[in-house]
């Protein structure tokens, strides 16, 4: 298993405003209370809100008579999350290219933060790029991360009662923190999100700087290339509207630069797991 060592960005930093915190990623709902599972989202502290999207909490009501299997959407977000039961048992997960699926078993309880586009990196110093498509354990990442959960997060906790912890935890790793960002991947986020995803990266993105230099940029910020951002936050736009009915009868798809109905449900697949109809039945 890879081994994740703390770095410092070589890129030169700005006091400009991170532009993510109008990015609203989403994942899909699971079954309720009646079928034993739920999925509930909390925001942060409005100090937060340009860098956490949410607290996340994912569990059973009771064991299932049957293994579940939990799709994460590609969202273009880094996630810190652990097991409620054993805060010890904590871990990160980097950028998506893809929906990923992970097999829970039949009872579980995770609590999850849930870091907007790049905020991760400018927390904590590490290149996104290490953390794409990985799911590793936090000990070997971030010791006092994982130490901080082990020690005072109690097992079982509820989500609204480990909010005001987690609030006060990030809170503290922002004040340690310059929050210094390099105005070349600020302007392409802006132009990026602005757009939902729909600019064209060859032509459009004008950071000041040549392509290469403008993919290094968002492998340690963003975890790929600024293509690969583009399609999820164009998908991101797209599942947010949550109507398959709308999206045949305007054909938003085109608007969103699609080049047709097939390239749409080939992409939507690709980082949903799902077909549309099959997603929204």
């Amino acid at each position: 298993m890879k081994t994740c060592r703390r770095s410092v960005s070589p890129i030169p930093t700005s006091n400009m405003t991170w532009p993510s915190s109008f990015f609203r990623p989403a994942q899909p709902a699971v079954s309720g209370p009646a079928d034993g599972v739920t999925y509930a989202e909390l925001p942060p502290d409005l100090r937060l809100s340009g860098h956490v999207h949410c607290y996340w909490q994912l569990r059973t009501e009771r064991a299932l008579a049957e293994p579940f299997c939990y799709r994460v959407v590609a969202d273009g977000c880094m996630d810190v999350f652990f097991a409620a039961a054993r805060p010890t048992e904590s871990f990160v997960m980097g950028f998506a290219t893809a929906c990923t699926v992970f097999p829970l078993g039949n009872s579980f309880h995770y609590t999850g933060i849930r870091f907007l586009p790049g905020a991760f990196p400018v927390l904590f110093g590490l290149p996104a790029a290490d953390f794409t498509d990985r799911c590793e354990p936090l000990t070997g990442v971030l010791p006092q991360t994982a130490r901080f959960l082990a020690e005072e997060i109690p097992p079982g906790m509820s989500l609204e009662t480990a909010k005001p912890l987690l609030d006060a935890f990030v809170l503290r790793c922002l004040s340690d923190t310059t929050l210094r960002f390099d105005p070349r991947l600020l302007n392409a986020l802006n132009l990026i999100l602005q757009t939902q995803g729909t600019a064209r990266v060859e032509t459009d993105l004008d950071a000041g700087v040549s392509a290469r230099q403008l993919r290094r940029v968002f492998a340690f910020y963003i975890g790929d290339t600024p293509k690969t951002f583009s399609r999820v936050v164009r998908f991101q736009h797209l599942l947010n509207q949550r109507s398959v009915g709308s999206l045949r009868q305007e054909k938003v798809f085109y608007d969103a630069g699609y080049y047709d109905q097939a390239h749409f449900i080939k992409e939507f697949k690709t980082f949903y797991g799902l077909t549309p109809t099959v997603a929204w039945p």
